[in-house]
């Protein structure tokens, strides 16, 4: 089968305004980007308010391996699945970091023949949305250094500076670094450093802004340091808020692009969420829901994180509820969990299966008991999958009376993915969703993030040393307590320790670091070995990206 990119650049596109057209946005809604992707006009997004919403299924997955899921491919599909059988439906993705893009993933578009297209721009630059706000980012780090240089009329204590550089890149080097060195006319030398951009809180705040006056509000109350004697100092205090969102108002737009089956897609925003929340825009996704009788989107990586950050943060702060939850596995991943190396998971293996079903299980009790929605289990099938595995796959799972459907759609398409999207439109209809957080908006700050360590890492407890602990319960103090909190973790074990697969119980996860998100209104814990600025691998994706002698770009995926 051809690469997902010369799939790609052999599908026959639409126009966007035809894509457009399907869903009732009139030219006069759109700004083009080229002839394949527009920006649909806030006005207009904001016009729809008084129609009904559509039914929101979120796609999330087992906790990510090596051997691959399938989640953005499976969002895909299964969009395009449900079209395909009479339902009128629009998914909603996050935008590509290059990090990722040139790192160690590679592209973030789907695959095989369940894509977004153009899918060279989407996974590279797109509409500049990432560039916006690395610069609105900057710009707030460069006006605070200025404030500095010329007086600090506003005392900030240059020991206490809160604010990072971002750049969309996997960049070790920046993680740490000296700032101002050169003499007097550079400012005054301190430690600071960079995160990827994806992580900084420009970014929450535009995932989560519903409007442009939200947007200044929030940004307006990014605090970016402190004064000696410990009062916050915010973007307003500098005159920051109103330039950044100058830089941002059109990027705040959403994106309108197309499947590989000329079906409408909205991809905009794009935080991590191993390092921050791992959705979309709101106003992606709350515009589909207006133009759509059902909205597919995900959230990043395992269903801990990416899921649980979907509900506690984005829903709580929105006022979306999902209908539906798909929880996307393969058997090569579940055996990975079950301990099997790599190069030996198309090899039949019972006892690794079972072995390794219980994360996927775990997830499961996670969306249903926790999160109270109902779900269906969406297998990515491979031809080494065997007939003996998947019946003792259907069997385990059908002991918690869970829907397990094969799904062939990177091979074919929507039609390979028709039987789960008539399965959720089922569990829909039936109308069992018992919808909650994980916890409540009184809860204090260390309480909640004990109670997502146990109730959903299936940890023993949570530990800090004293000047985390410290930290916390001054941001308790300070009037942030009914916050929720975005964990940072490695998104490859229930547990803070990527090596331990499957579902690892009793471990503690450690609170390694804590940071005040006031603008984006959450709390970020920062726990084990997770980086905010990722590095980029021994052998990163980078080197096989190029264009060929006819300027096609290849290697992207």
């Amino acid at each position: 089968m051809a690469s997902d990119i010369a799939i790609a650049q052999q599908a026959t596109l639409k126009r966007i305004n035809e894509v457009a057209a399907t869903v009732g946005i009139g030219d006069e809604h759109l700004e083009p980007y080229g002839h394949y992707k527009a920006k649909v006009s806030l006005s207009y997004a904001e016009s729809l308010a008084t129609r009904p919403d559509g039914k929101l299924i979120l796609v999330t997955a087992i906790s990510p391996t090596p051997a691959g899921e399938g989640k953005t491919t499976t969002t895909v599909g299964l969009g395009d699945a449900l079209n395909k059988i009479g339902k009128k439906a629009i998914i909603c993705l996050r935008e590509p970091s290059l990090g990722p893009v040139f790192g160690m993933k590679g592209g973030a578009a789907g695959g095989g023949y369940a894509q977004v297209v153009p899918m060279e721009d989407i996974n590279l630059h797109f509409t500049g949305d990432f560039n916006a706000i690395a610069l609105a980012n900057n710009l707030l780090a460069a006006l605070l250094d200025n404030h500095i240089h010329h007086g600090n009329a506003l005392g900030i204590d240059v020991r206490r500076i809160a604010w990072k550089r971002v750049v969309d890149m996997n960049d070790r080097a920046l993680r740490d670094i000296v700032v101002s060195l050169g003499g007097p006319g550079n400012g005054f030398p301190r430690q600071d450093g960079f995160d990827i951009v994806v992580a900084s809180e420009v970014m929450a705040i535009f995932c989560l802004a519903t409007s442009l006056k939200d947007l200044k509000e929030r940004l307006g109350n990014i605090v970016v340091g402190y004064t000696r004697d410990q009062k916050a100092v915010r973007a307003r205090d500098l005159k920051a808020h109103g330039a950044m969102t100058v830089l941002l108002k059109d990027a705040l737009a959403p994106n309108l692009v197309q499947t590989l089956e000329n079906n409408p897609a909205f991809i905009h925003g794009g935080p991590f969420a191993n390092i921050a929340h791992g959705c979309n825009s709101v106003i992606a996704t709350k515009t589909a829901l207006k133009l759509a009788d059902y909205v597919v989107t995900e959230a990043g990586f395992g269903a801990d994180l990416g899921a649980e950050k979907f509900i506690d943060i984005k829903c709580r702060k929105s006022g979306l509820r999902p209908d539906a939850v798909v929880i996307v596995a393969t058997i090569r991943a579940l055996k990975y969990h079950g301990g099997i190396d790599l190069k030996e998971l198309n090899n039949e293996n019972l006892p690794a299966l079972e072995k390794g079903m219980a994360n996927l299980e775990r997830h499961v009790k996670n969306v249903r008991e926790v999160y109270g929605l109902p779900c269906v289990v969406s297998i990515n099938r491979f031809n080494a999958d065997t007939p003996a595995e998947l019946e003792l796959l259907r069997n385990k799972m059908g002991v918690l009376n869970v829907p397990v459907i094969l799904a062939t759609h990177w091979a074919d398409g929507g039609a390979g993915a028709t039987d789960v999207a008539r399965a959720v439109v089922e569990i829909i209809d039936r109308g069992q969703n018992n919808f909650r957080f994980v916890y409540e908006d009184s809860a204090p700050l260390w309480e909640k993030i004990r109670t997502i360590a146990t109730n959903v890492y299936g940890a023993a407890d949570i530990s800090a040393d004293s000047k985390v602990r410290g930290q916390i319960k001054k941001l308790q103090d300070d009037g942030y307590g009914h916050y929720p909190v975005c964990v940072a973790k490695t998104q490859y074990s229930f547990s803070t320790d990527p090596s331990l697969r499957g579902a690892p119980s009793g471990h503690m996860v450690n609170i390694r670091e804590v940071r005040l998100a006031a603008g984006a209104e959450f709390i970020v814990m920062v726990c084990g070995d997770i980086m905010t600025m990722p590095g980029l691998p021994k052998v990163p994706s980078s080197e096989r990206i190029d264009l060929d002698e006819n300027g096609k770009v290849v290697g992207l995926f």
